[in-house]
Protein backbone atom coordinates (compact mmCIF):
# COMPACT_ATOMS: atom_id res chain seq x y z
CA UNK A 1 0.00 0.00 0.00
CA UNK A 2 1.21 3.49 -0.87
CA UNK A 3 0.62 6.25 1.64
CA UNK A 4 -1.57 9.22 0.75
CA UNK A 5 1.46 11.48 1.10
CA UNK A 6 3.40 9.41 -1.40
CA UNK A 7 0.52 9.37 -3.87
CA UNK A 8 -0.02 13.11 -3.53
CA UNK A 9 3.68 13.85 -3.88
CA UNK A 10 4.06 11.84 -7.08
CA UNK A 11 0.90 13.42 -8.49
CA UNK A 12 2.27 16.87 -7.67
CA UNK A 13 5.24 16.28 -9.99
CA UNK A 14 2.90 16.76 -12.95
CA UNK A 15 3.38 20.46 -12.21
CA UNK A 16 6.54 21.90 -13.83
CA UNK A 17 7.24 24.27 -10.94
CA UNK A 18 7.16 21.44 -8.43
CA UNK A 19 9.34 19.22 -10.65
CA UNK A 20 11.91 21.99 -10.87
CA UNK A 21 11.76 22.72 -7.15
CA UNK A 22 12.13 19.06 -6.17
CA UNK A 23 14.44 18.26 -9.11
CA UNK A 24 12.50 15.04 -9.66
CA UNK A 25 10.61 13.53 -12.59
CA UNK A 26 8.58 10.41 -13.34
CA UNK A 27 8.68 7.97 -16.23
CA UNK A 28 6.26 5.19 -17.15
CA UNK A 29 6.30 2.08 -19.30
CA UNK A 30 8.43 -1.06 -19.17
CA UNK A 31 11.08 -0.03 -21.72
CA UNK A 32 11.61 3.45 -20.29
CA UNK A 33 11.71 2.32 -16.67
CA UNK A 34 14.17 -0.53 -17.26
CA UNK A 35 16.50 1.58 -19.41
CA UNK A 36 16.44 4.50 -16.98
CA UNK A 37 17.14 2.17 -14.05
CA UNK A 38 20.19 0.84 -15.87
CA UNK A 39 21.46 4.24 -17.06
CA UNK A 40 24.58 5.68 -15.45
CA UNK A 41 23.44 9.31 -15.86
CA UNK A 42 20.14 8.85 -14.00
CA UNK A 43 19.77 8.64 -10.23
CA UNK A 44 16.62 6.59 -9.57
CA UNK A 45 14.82 7.22 -6.29
CA UNK A 46 12.32 4.40 -6.57
CA UNK A 47 10.12 2.21 -8.75
CA UNK A 48 6.38 1.74 -8.20
CA UNK A 49 4.79 -1.30 -9.83
CA UNK A 50 1.95 -3.78 -9.70
CA UNK A 51 2.54 -7.39 -8.66
CA UNK A 52 1.85 -8.48 -12.24
CA UNK A 53 4.66 -6.26 -13.54
CA UNK A 54 7.09 -7.30 -10.82
CA UNK A 55 6.44 -10.99 -11.48
CA UNK A 56 7.69 -10.45 -15.04
CA UNK A 57 10.35 -7.75 -14.77
CA UNK A 58 11.67 -7.33 -11.22
CA UNK A 59 14.95 -9.05 -12.14
CA UNK A 60 15.62 -6.22 -14.64
CA UNK A 61 15.75 -3.65 -11.81
CA UNK A 62 19.16 -3.22 -10.14
CA UNK A 63 19.14 -4.45 -6.54
CA UNK A 64 20.12 -1.06 -5.11
CA UNK A 65 16.85 0.55 -6.34
CA UNK A 66 13.88 0.57 -3.99
CA UNK A 67 10.80 -1.19 -5.38
CA UNK A 68 7.33 -0.27 -4.09
CA UNK A 69 4.37 -2.59 -4.64
CA UNK A 70 1.23 -0.70 -5.76
CA UNK A 71 -2.32 -1.74 -6.54
CA UNK A 72 -3.95 -1.00 -9.89
CA UNK A 73 -5.99 1.74 -8.22
CA UNK A 74 -2.86 3.35 -6.79
CA UNK A 75 -1.12 3.15 -10.17
CA UNK A 76 -4.11 4.94 -11.71
CA UNK A 77 -3.77 7.67 -9.09
CA UNK A 78 -0.06 8.34 -9.66
CA UNK A 79 0.02 7.83 -13.44
CA UNK A 80 0.15 10.74 -15.89
CA UNK A 81 -1.30 8.56 -18.66
CA UNK A 82 -4.90 7.78 -19.52
CA UNK A 83 -4.12 4.10 -18.97
CA UNK A 84 -1.37 3.30 -16.50
CA UNK A 85 1.49 1.05 -17.62
CA UNK A 86 1.79 -0.99 -14.38
CA UNK A 87 5.10 0.66 -13.55
CA UNK A 88 6.34 4.16 -12.73
CA UNK A 89 9.82 5.40 -11.92
CA UNK A 90 10.81 8.35 -9.76
CA UNK A 91 14.21 9.84 -10.57
CA UNK A 92 16.34 12.91 -10.05
CA UNK A 93 16.56 15.47 -12.85
CA UNK A 94 20.23 15.43 -13.89
CA UNK A 95 22.33 18.56 -14.27
CA UNK A 96 25.08 18.79 -16.89
CA UNK A 97 27.87 21.23 -17.63
CA UNK A 98 27.96 22.56 -21.18
CA UNK A 99 31.66 22.83 -21.98
CA UNK A 100 33.51 23.65 -25.19
CA UNK A 101 35.11 20.22 -25.39
CA UNK A 102 31.68 18.65 -25.42
CA UNK A 103 30.19 20.77 -28.22
CA UNK A 104 33.39 20.57 -30.27
CA UNK A 105 32.90 16.82 -30.74
CA UNK A 106 30.41 17.02 -33.60
CA UNK A 107 26.87 18.31 -34.06
CA UNK A 108 24.85 19.88 -31.24
CA UNK A 109 21.16 20.78 -31.47
CA UNK A 110 20.04 24.25 -30.40
CA UNK A 111 16.28 24.48 -29.84
CA UNK A 112 14.45 27.81 -29.81
CA UNK A 113 11.09 27.82 -28.01
CA UNK A 114 9.71 24.41 -28.98
CA UNK A 115 6.37 24.40 -27.17
CA UNK A 116 5.12 20.84 -27.58
CA UNK A 117 6.79 18.50 -25.04
CA UNK A 118 6.08 15.58 -27.38
CA UNK A 119 8.06 17.32 -30.13
CA UNK A 120 10.94 17.98 -27.74
CA UNK A 121 10.95 14.39 -26.53
CA UNK A 122 11.07 13.17 -30.13
CA UNK A 123 13.97 15.54 -30.89
CA UNK A 124 15.84 14.07 -27.90
CA UNK A 125 15.18 10.59 -29.27
CA UNK A 126 16.49 11.70 -32.69
CA UNK A 127 19.62 13.11 -31.05
CA UNK A 128 20.17 9.76 -29.35
CA UNK A 129 19.70 7.91 -32.67
CA UNK A 130 22.40 10.00 -34.35
CA UNK A 131 24.76 9.97 -31.38
CA UNK A 132 24.33 13.68 -30.64
CA UNK A 133 25.45 14.40 -27.09
CA UNK A 134 23.89 17.82 -26.43
CA UNK A 135 20.45 19.32 -26.93
CA UNK A 136 20.64 23.00 -25.95
CA UNK A 137 17.23 24.53 -25.23
CA UNK A 138 16.09 28.11 -24.81
CA UNK A 139 14.68 28.97 -21.40
CA UNK A 140 11.23 29.20 -23.01
CA UNK A 141 11.30 25.67 -24.43
CA UNK A 142 8.96 22.94 -23.22
CA UNK A 143 10.19 20.97 -20.21
CA UNK A 144 12.18 17.88 -21.25
CA UNK A 145 11.04 16.20 -18.03
CA UNK A 146 7.34 16.68 -18.71
CA UNK A 147 5.68 13.24 -18.79
CA UNK A 148 4.82 13.64 -22.50
CA UNK A 149 8.42 14.52 -23.35
CA UNK A 150 9.73 11.58 -21.33
CA UNK A 151 7.26 9.25 -23.06
CA UNK A 152 8.23 10.54 -26.52
CA UNK A 153 11.95 10.26 -25.81
CA UNK A 154 11.59 6.50 -25.17
CA UNK A 155 14.37 6.54 -22.55
CA UNK A 156 16.73 8.58 -24.75
CA UNK A 157 16.62 11.19 -21.99
CA UNK A 158 19.00 8.81 -20.17
CA UNK A 159 21.70 9.22 -22.83
CA UNK A 160 21.33 12.78 -24.15
CA UNK A 161 22.39 15.84 -22.18
CA UNK A 162 19.63 18.46 -22.17
CA UNK A 163 20.62 22.01 -21.21
CA UNK A 164 18.44 25.09 -20.59
CA UNK A 165 20.33 28.34 -21.15
CA UNK A 166 19.96 31.84 -22.54
CA UNK A 167 20.52 31.25 -26.25
CA UNK A 168 21.45 34.84 -27.04
CA UNK A 169 24.32 34.71 -24.57
CA UNK A 170 25.34 31.25 -25.71
CA UNK A 171 25.36 32.08 -29.43
CA UNK A 172 27.10 35.43 -28.91
CA UNK A 173 30.01 33.56 -27.28
CA UNK A 174 30.04 30.70 -29.79
CA UNK A 175 32.78 30.19 -32.39
CA UNK A 176 31.29 27.20 -34.23
CA UNK A 177 29.33 27.52 -37.50
CA UNK A 178 25.60 27.85 -36.90
CA UNK A 179 23.19 26.26 -39.39
CA UNK A 180 19.65 27.60 -39.11
CA UNK A 181 16.63 25.64 -40.35
CA UNK A 182 14.39 28.16 -42.14
CA UNK A 183 11.86 28.16 -44.97
CA UNK A 184 13.92 30.31 -47.35
CA UNK A 185 17.44 28.96 -46.83
CA UNK A 186 19.72 27.16 -49.26
CA UNK A 187 18.94 23.61 -50.34
CA UNK A 188 20.20 21.30 -47.60
CA UNK A 189 21.51 18.84 -50.18
CA UNK A 190 23.35 21.42 -52.27
CA UNK A 191 25.81 22.73 -49.69
CA UNK A 192 28.89 21.35 -47.99
CA UNK A 193 28.06 20.86 -44.32
CA UNK A 194 30.91 21.21 -41.85
CA UNK A 195 31.35 19.93 -38.32
CA UNK A 196 31.69 20.56 -35.47
CA UNK A 197 28.65 22.78 -35.73
CA UNK A 198 25.40 23.90 -34.17
CA UNK A 199 22.01 23.18 -35.75
CA UNK A 200 19.41 25.78 -34.77
CA UNK A 201 15.77 24.64 -34.87
CA UNK A 202 12.93 27.10 -34.30
CA UNK A 203 9.45 27.20 -32.83
CA UNK A 204 6.74 25.04 -34.42
CA UNK A 205 4.76 28.02 -35.74
CA UNK A 206 7.05 31.06 -35.70
CA UNK A 207 10.38 29.47 -36.56
CA UNK A 208 13.65 30.89 -35.27
CA UNK A 209 13.39 34.16 -33.36
CA UNK A 210 14.67 37.26 -35.16
CA UNK A 211 17.13 37.98 -32.35
CA UNK A 212 18.77 34.60 -32.92
CA UNK A 213 18.78 34.73 -36.72
CA UNK A 214 21.67 37.21 -36.68
CA UNK A 215 23.91 34.40 -35.41
CA UNK A 216 23.13 32.02 -38.29
CA UNK A 217 26.12 31.50 -40.58
CA UNK A 218 24.26 29.29 -43.05
CA UNK A 219 20.49 29.29 -43.51
CA UNK A 220 19.31 25.87 -44.76
CA UNK A 221 16.02 24.44 -45.91
CA UNK A 222 14.58 21.06 -46.84
CA UNK A 223 13.49 21.13 -50.47
CA UNK A 224 9.72 21.12 -50.83
CA UNK A 225 8.30 19.08 -53.72
CA UNK A 226 4.65 18.61 -52.74
CA UNK A 227 2.01 20.97 -51.35
CA UNK A 228 2.44 20.59 -47.57
CA UNK A 229 2.71 23.97 -45.86
CA UNK A 230 5.46 22.94 -43.44
CA UNK A 231 7.15 20.06 -41.63
CA UNK A 232 6.85 19.11 -37.99
CA UNK A 233 9.90 20.43 -36.11
CA UNK A 234 11.00 16.96 -35.03
CA UNK A 235 10.66 15.53 -38.55
CA UNK A 236 12.68 18.42 -39.97
CA UNK A 237 15.34 17.84 -37.31
CA UNK A 238 15.61 14.17 -38.27
CA UNK A 239 15.99 14.94 -41.99
CA UNK A 240 18.71 17.53 -41.37
CA UNK A 241 20.54 15.32 -38.87
CA UNK A 242 20.59 12.52 -41.43
CA UNK A 243 22.20 14.88 -43.96
CA UNK A 244 24.87 15.79 -41.41
CA UNK A 245 25.45 12.37 -39.91
CA UNK A 246 23.77 9.74 -42.07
Amino acid sequence: MLSKNTINFIRSLKDKKIRQHEMLFTAEGTKSVIELCQASKISVKGVFATKEWLDNYSTKIPKNIEINLASNKEMEQISSLKTHQNVLLLAQIPSFNLDKASINKGLSLVIDTIQDPGNLGTIIRIADWYGIENVICSLSCADAYNSKAIQASMASIARVKVHYIDLLTFLSQNSLPVYGAVMDGENLHAINLKMPALLLIGNEGKGIGNDLKTYINQAITITKIGEAESLNAAIATAIICDRFLG
